[in-house]
């Protein structure tokens, strides 16, 4: 019996429109102006790679879904199982790492204590999401995110901020930063869980 092959996974502009949440023109025009890499059918029509649509979305901090990391060959640097919480405070970092244990069984937990630990934590294991306080021994939370962005070394994890600070200028600073979600302290955990959710769905 013949061994079934299997066709490489591509997208078409419209499929890469559903997946980013934009109308289809606009995935056409950034594969137009280069954004986005792609190439044509021989009917003329352009399709997309899994790895470049990921590449394209890390680089505009967009949410990308865990179908479609599943797709791409280069998955292992968006690591679709790991979570990292990074907090100076040892007995608020154990108390939201047990929570997420507890609630999401699936996912291996990580801690770090500061944004040196957090830089290694970061290049070596590639986690999909990180729970991050802004002020931090070290490296401050602000500079790791920056790095973040700037460095592809790390995998564009998803951020979600949970600080005691209560600043309206580094709430202003978070959302340049592009975050996905931000949280005071104290902090409520079933919306944390809601977020950590999101990052994670499907």
């Amino acid at each position: 019996m013949s061994k079934k092959i299997e066709k490489p996974v591509i997208y078409s502009a419209l499929e890469v429109a559903n997946i980013c949440g934009v109308v289809n023109q606009t995935a056409i025009n950034w594969i137009n102006n280069g954004y986005l890499k792609a190439f044509k059918t021989p009917g003329g029509q352009y399709r997309v790679y899994p790895d470049d649509l990921v590449d394209f979305m890390s680089s505009r901090n967009m949410h990308i879904p865990m179908k479609l990391l599943n797709t791409c060959s280069n998955r292992a640097a968006y690591n679709s199982g790991i979570l990292l919480v990074i907090d100076d405070d040892k007995t608020f970092n154990t108390l939201i790492a047990g929570f997420i244990n507890k609630n999401f069984p699936s996912l291996e937990v990580l801690q770090a204590y500061d944004g040196f630990e957090a830089g290694v934590q970061l290049s070596s294991r590639h986690p999909r999401c990180i729970i991050l306080d802004l002020d931090l021994p070290g490296i401050d939370g602000f500079e790791l995110c920056r790095k973040i962005n700037e460095n592809k070394e790390y995998g564009k994890p998803a951020v979600i901020v949970v600080t005691a600070l209560q600043s309206a200028d580094d709430e202003k600073k978070i959302e340049e930063l592009g975050i996905v979600n931000f949280f005071r302290k104290p902090l409520k955990l079933d919306e944390l869980s809601a977020a950590i959710d999101v990052v994670f769905k499907d």
